[in-house]
This record gives C-alpha cells, structure tokens and sequence, in this order.
C-alpha cells in the first residue's frame, strides 16, 4: 500500500568517470532508510471517549479543515455520539502515553445503489503533524475499504485543506474543485490475498504495540504511585523528628 518514487538522473557520453560516480553512488542509493510500519489500531465503541478527547484537542483551525466548518464542542460531541461502529471503521495511532494523535473515519454509504462506496476523513493532533501519520492513515484504510468491496473511495475537503487533497492525489484520486470545496474521487482495485494477509498483519501488529503500551503506561503509572507514597512517607517521618 505504500507507494514510494525514486528521481534517478542519468547522463550520456561521461565515460569512465561517469561509470566512476555512479558506483560511487549507489551505496548511498541503497542505504535509503526502509519505511516504517505505523501501528494503526481499528478503534471501537469503549474508544467512543477517546475519540471525543482527541477532537475536541483540534484547535479552531483544524475544526474548520477537518469538518469543512468551525465547529463547536457541542457540535463535535454530536459527531462522535453518531458514529456507527458497526457500520463505519474507526482507525488511531496511539503515542506511548496512550493518547489518541491521529485518527481516521472510513464511514460506509447506506444507501443500497452505492454500497461500493465510502468516505474518509482524518485528523491529526498538530505535535503529531509532519510525520506523515495522515498519509498512513489513508493507506490503511484504502486497503481496508478494498477488502471490503468498496470501489469507490470519495474525500469531501476544503480547497485550501492542501494536506489531505495531496495525500488523495498521490494516491492517484481525481480531485475536482467547485470554488471554496474540493472532491478527490478515487478508483480502487477488488481486494485480494496479499491485502487481505497484510491488513491481518498490521491489525496483530497494532494491538501487540497497543497492549504493550498499556502495561507500560501502567508500569510507569504504578511506579509513579510508589514514589508518592514513599515520598509522603519521608515527609511524615521528618515531621516526627523535629
């Protein structure tokens, strides 16, 4: 699912020297660093909470971008209570405090003449911007939607939300612009084996790096607790002292 693209220049008639540079260069070719697997979690309704906490996080800006207007926190709790988790699929990235910094809504049509259809929308908290956490997002849930039939992927967004209209072109969407609001329409292959095997890899993968991440929380949390106490232990017995 994740597509990378590499500019090679090539010049003719350099000779010996142009043979020279290029096996000079090629170790640095290959020492391009691989991607790294994101652990992309599906979210359900327990994380209906966590959901509201992390867009509620989103400055006014992001409101504006993320729902095509400001909204309010009234009108974002309105939006998570409606969410259908047993329609919809919910995706997050979590940070190792269990934080919810990035997450994604593939919400599923439900009407029956476009059924093959659906509509993504994602948001990411702005200490977590410029990792590419939204791009990732977007693969996870292309090869989601492909597994589960659907054809037709559709990204309502604001033509000045430039992010999220760059991610959906890349992806090789057609984006169409009707003055303050954009359309990316994009055409997807049937699911098959290896998206299927690899959507089961990533779902093992994240909830291993998720239950991995709580007990540590909890571990830290824990110790977190005993130093208190031993502290107030110590403040105890000095008061006792003097």
């Amino acid at each position: 699912m994740i597509a990378t693209k590499d500019s090679h220049q090539t010049t003719a008639g350099a000779g010996e020297n142009g043979a020279h540079a290029a096996q000079s260069a090629a170790p640095r070719q290959g020492a391009h660093r691989l991607p790294v697997m994101v652990p992309i979690r599906a979210l359900g309704p327990s994380h209906r909470e966590r959901i509201r906490m992390h867009l509620l996080q989103l400055e006014a800006r992001d409101r504006y971008l993320r729902f095509g207007y400001a909204a309010t926190d009234e009108q974002i709790g309105r939006y998570v209570d409606s969410i259908n988790f047993d329609r919809d699929e919910v995706f997050g990235i979590f940070n190792r405090r269990l934080e919810l910094i990035a997450m994604a809504h593939l919400a599923f049509s439900e009407h029956p003449e476009y059924k093959h259809c659906a509509e993504f929308g994602v948001s990411v908290l702005k200490q977590a911007r410029g990792k590419g956490l939204g791009a990732r997002l977007f693969e996870r849930a292309v090869m989601h939607a492909r597994n589960e039939g659907v054809n037709m992927m559709f990204i309502h967004a604001l033509t000045e939300n430039v992010p999220m209209l760059k991610i959906a072109r890349k992806a090789g969407a057609v984006v169409r612009y009707e003055g303050s609001e954009s359309e990316a329409f994009l055409q997807m292959p049937p699911g098959s084996f290896d998206t299927r095997m690899a959507e089961l890899v990533e779902q093992q993968y994240a909830e291993l790096d998720y239950q991995f991440k709580r007990q540590a929380k909890h571990f830290w949390d824990l110790l977190g607790g005993l130093q208190e106490i031993r502290q107030g232990v110590r403040e105890a017995r000095h008061k006792s002292a003097q």
